[in-house]
């Protein structure tokens, strides 16, 4: 464990555990039509993309965005986009893969924007939920785990752009936020 991590919430063998049976989820309900073009949002959803992936067996394709609202420890609300998709979505189902889920916010700016582009339907797997911290009324369809109003870590979560590529979900010291 890294000597900056107070405790591991989710284990690495507990996030590739939950991605195979999301994994199996996700093929079972797209299984009659044609399968959904993955979104992920930049940066914090890459390791779970890459995880998910592997427990897919459709013949899926994924595509980027980049989203910010975060500043610090704290969702400030103002969505920034800077990186828009590069494939077109008109007409398809997406399935929008997220790292957390918190106040909700951004999942709905961003569900509401690919409707905008013309996606025939948004459904959202998140690593994380923290149903908490919502502050608007939405939630994903495929939630990996929920957890309780903490800073997490991990996993392609950060702290000022660090500790994304430990291999687990922690929760910092506290002297970690001290400037």
């Amino acid at each position: 464990m890294h000597p900056l991590i107070k405790k591991v919430l989710v284990s690495q063998e507990e996030i590739q555990r939950r991605s195979a049976e999301l994994g199996r989820i996700i093929d079972n309900d797209y299984s009659n039509g044609k399968p959904p073009l993955l979104v992920a949002l930049l940066r914090g959803s890459v390791p779970f993309l890459a995880e998910l992936i592997k427990h897919i067996t459709l013949d899926i394709e994924y595509d980027f965005m980049d989203v910010s609202s975060y500043e610090g420890t704290q969702s400030v609300g103002d969505l920034k986009i800077l990186k828009d998709l590069d494939t077109s979505i008109q007409g398809l189902d997406i399935l929008l893969v997220e790292d957390i889920v918190d106040t909700g916010n951004t999942i709905n700016v961003v569900k509401q924007m690919l409707m905008n582009k013309g996606a025939k339907s948004v459904k959202v797997v998140t690593l994380l939920d923290k149903p908490s911290r919502r502050t608007v009324d939405i939630s994903a369809e495929y939630i990996g785990f929920e957890i309780g109003n903490e800073f997490v870590v991990g996993f392609g979560l950060d702290f000022d752009q660090k500790y994304r590529n430990l291999p687990y979900v922690g929760v910092l010291k506290d002297e970690c936020y001290k400037v």
